[in-house]
């Protein structure tokens, strides 16, 4: 099946009012295919959100970043496939059995049919190795994303999210058919913010990644629609 240019980009919704979502969506739904709601927005707004961008015909991304213990993750990961998200994530470094948990509960809950993409969330694109040694995680952070990576999908996840310098590390060792999303993506004329890890939509689509990850390249441009269309263009 050929995916279209638009349902690979995921826009990053990361702001903090049903307004602000209304106005973006409106704008957008035509150029998008899947509209990321993280923690700003779904606890400011809630379900509501997903909500508008389902009458609106767009797919979500829910990035919430479960991480807690097995039993509480699982539960957690019921509720998101009954919002009949696209996809949802959980962290690598809860462990294999928090990620076995919250696979085997949506595989009890939800028909194969329409059931959520589960995503494995390796290291924050924003962590350089400096940051990593301050946490105790020793070691060039390719290896340990790739190691989470496989950790993922030994407790059959249906991919990861990493950021595009790892994807194609990621694709030679757990296969093409294991999804990479990949935020830390930028314009070679944007500002890196408080990315470590990034790279153009072109080079991390020519990495391997499925789904590129975009937010504040459109939302600060002077000209929204004329940077996604740069975007897509790429894609």
């Amino acid at each position: 099946m050929i995916i279209k240019p638009k349902d690979r980009l995921i826009f990053a919704l990361d702001v903090s009012s049903l307004e602000e979502v209304k106005k973006w969506v409106r704008l957008l739904k035509g150029y998008v295919g899947i509209f990321k709601v993280g923690k700003e927005l779904f606890t400011a707004c809630g379900p509501k959100v997903v909500d508008i961008i389902h009458n609106a015909g767009g797919e979500v991304f829910l990035d919430l970043k479960f991480h807690d213990i097995p039993n509480t993750v699982a539960k957690a990961g019921i509720v998101a496939a009954g919002l009949g998200v696209k996809m949802f994530n959980v962290h690598t470094l809860g462990g294999l059995k928090m990620m076995e948990a919250v696979r085997e509960a949506v595989d009890k809950t939800c028909k194969k049919v329409g059931q959520p993409v589960i995503l494995g969330v390796t290291i924050l694109t924003s962590m350089n190795e400096k940051e990593m040694k301050l946490v105790g995680i020793q070691g060039p952070i390719k290896k340990r994303v790739l190691i989470l990576a496989g950790l993922a999908k030994k407790a059959g996840l249906d991919g990861i999210v990493a950021s595009p310098l790892e994807v194609k590390d990621i694709k030679k060792k757990l296969g093409n058919d294991f999804i990479t999303v990949t935020p830390g993506i930028r314009l070679p004329d944007s500002k890196p913010d408080d990315q470590s890890r990034a790279m153009t939509p072109k080079e991390a689509i020519h990495a391997g990644a499925d789904y590129i990850v975009v937010g504040r390249p459109i939302r600060d441009a002077k000209n929204p629609l004329a940077a996604i269309k740069k975007i897509i263009e790429c894609i």
